[in-house]
């Protein structure tokens, strides 16, 4: 039995037995999930705002958070709250009080009404040493006021969670019906931008858990996004004849969305229309192709991982978040190569030889982030310019 420290109204509890002890802020309850860390010093919302980060509880190795407050702008998800986005958040520090002026609540405040349980006040560096060690593991996450736990009972949970390998997320975190998009990036002082009335192109952007940011980055080059639901057909989409066609981010095990998803996609690849895939995209893309994905021990999570570009030989700092990856062992041919992590050598992008298809792992949209990778959109333009 783990004897509770005065004053503690917070935990995590790991499935191998481990208890961490702090303070809850944001919702009260408890959620299971995958912990992993993330490296960014900022845009803790939109990280907790991201589809992709469904059933996992993110550690924030920065550990002061909340001095931007929060905002109704700056959220990544089209709709939902945490049931479709990250589940929980674990600080070094309680959160801030804001001091920005686009703030409109506190951080702890804006967890709370959004469902995100939060803990803090635990050694950050600890847990983000141990994941790195042993990889990311399976834990609930705790917010009792009262300071009341069954601990037992939460091991428990943390146990009988079956994990994110094998489970198709995308089915929950995709729009249940077809929009437009129009917004564009955010510039200042104007804030966001709209597209102009007639669009250089036209997209359909395959929402496995989209991110606004996708959506605005296609805005900035012109492009009006129509967004669809994951399940949608190929022949669904090539008969709005648009100029290209966009996989988004999204959670979960790429193989199980693959299965409905996959063999669409193939079909819009010999279509001869353009692909781009983001992040879950991009592996079901290269599943599409003929290659593997497998999980990862501890993934990629943050704001600051250099991915080279081979095309170019130029390094970027760029945005990621994934916990499976492309087996860069299985790209078969014509398919090559285009980006590298730096950090471990891993697959970060890929082309089909002859094709206007390409697609790669990391976030070009950024938000939070570096901007380095923008011109991935430009180059997606490119293509769509040349397939008319």
């Amino acid at each position: 039995m783990t004897d509770l420290l005065p004053g503690v109204t917070g935990l995590l509890v790991l499935a191998d037995g481990t208890v961490l002890q702090g303070i809850g802020v944001g919702a009260a309850g408890e959620a299971v999930g995958e912990v992993c860390f993330n490296t960014a010093m900022t845009g803790y919302q939109e990280i907790l705002t991201d589809p992709s980060y469904m059933a996992q509880i993110v550690a924030f190795t920065f550990p002061h958070m909340g001095n931007v407050g929060t905002n109704l702008e700056d959220l990544e998800q089209i709709s939902g709250g945490a049931e479709t986005a990250a589940r929980g958040a674990i600080f070094r520090d309680v959160p801030t009080l804001p001091a920005n002026w686009r703030s409109d609540a506190t951080l702890n405040d804006w967890m709370g009404r959004r469902g995100v349980i939060g803990l803090a006040g635990v050694d950050t560096r600890a847990l983000t040493k141990a994941i790195r060690e042993k990889g990311m593991p399976h834990a609930v996450i705790a917010h009792s006021p009262d300071g009341q736990f069954d601990i037992p009972a939460l091991v428990a949970r943390a146990r009988a969670w079956s994990g994110l390998v094998g489970l198709d997320l995308a089915k929950d975190a995709t729009t249940r019906q077809t929009f437009t998009w129009d917004e564009g990036l955010w510039s200042w002082p104007e804030g966001y931008s709209k597209l102009g009335q007639t669009p250089k192109y036209e997209v359909v952007v395959i929402d496995y858990g989209v991110k606004r940011n996708i959506l605005r980055s296609l805005a900035s080059i012109g492009a009006r996004a129509t967004v669809v639901p994951a399940d949608t057909c190929a022949e669904d989409i090539l008969a709005r004849n648009p100029d290209g066609v966009l996989l988004s981010n999204g959670p979960g095990d790429p193989a199980a969305t693959g299965v409905y998803s996959v063999p669409e996609i193939r079909k819009l690849v010999d279509s001869g229309k353009p692909v781009f895939g983001i992040c879950l995209g991009h592996q079901m893309l290269a599943l599409a192709l003929g290659a593997r994905t497998v999980k990862m021990e501890q993934g990629h999570h943050g704001a600051n991982h250099p991915v080279k570009d081979l095309t170019t030989g130029k390094v970027e700092i760029v945005s990621m978040n994934h916990g499976f990856t492309v087996d860069r062992d299985s790209l078969p041919e014509p398919v090559v190569e285009t980006h590298v992590s730096l950090f471990d050598g891993s697959n970060a992008g890929l082309a089909l030889k002859g094709r206007p298809v390409f697609s790669v792992q990391h976030h070009p949209e950024a938000s939070p982030g570096p901007t380095d990778s923008l011109y991935l959109f430009e180059r997606f333009a490119g293509l769509m310019d040349a397939a008319r």
